[in-house]
């Protein structure tokens, strides 16, 4: 079998996936993913730090993708706006890897050191969307508040997707950003 690759990657997550589905996160040690995948350890390590790791695979690309979308939204549109449409942005990246986000989501869940992996990469989100905003001006005070309400709009929007997957996540994310803007307007 073919040892490098994006082949390799997805096998190994599959892999990883059904053991810890079987056995627990915490029970499957890396060799018992890699004997399953069909490599070995070493394989492993070069495409994954760690197996926690393999659950938040798409993390770069996701911030990358955020804040390249953040960035060309017309200018002068307001901050909230502009994060909702730079996730419309992300949904094929959500779309295409579902298979995989789901029974994460679940394991996620279930699992106190993934939960706070989980956080932190949320955290590292935040961040960069701060900056993206920054970037296009909004003010440095308001720039983390509007990142972290629209990281957590957008978190209600998935897990309803996952919830219901009748419903597109871009109805989800429509959906939940008028709520939130229901919900701010009974502020005033």
């Amino acid at each position: 079998m073919p040892r490098s690759g994006e082949a390799v990657r997805q096998r190994l997550q599959r892999a990883a996936l059904e053991l810890f589905t079987e056995h627990g996160f915490d029970q499957t040690p890396v060799e018992a993913i890699a004997a399953r995948a069909g490599v070995t350890e070493r394989t492993f390590y070069r495409h994954f730090a760690d197996k926690r790791e393999m659950l938040f695979d798409g993390e770069t690309e996701l911030r990358d993708l955020l804040v390249q979308a953040v960035a060309a939204v017309p200018h002068g549109m307001k901050p909230l706006p502009a994060l909702r449409a730079a996730f419309h942005e992300t949904v094929p990246l959500f779309e295409r890897n579902r298979p995989l986000t789901e029974p994460g989501v679940r394991l996620i869940a279930e699992t106190p050191a993934l939960q706070e992996r989980s956080l932190a990469k949320r955290a590292l989100l935040v961040n960069a969307l701060t900056d993206a905003l920054r970037a296009r001006g909004v003010n440095p005070r308001t720039a983390p508040l509007c990142a972290q309400v629209a990281m957590d709009t957008f978190a209600v929007a998935t897990h309803r997707w996952m919830q219901e997957p009748s419903v597109p996540l871009h109805d989800q994310l429509d959906q939940a950003f008028r709520e939130l803007r229901l919900a701010a307007a009974a502020l005033k």
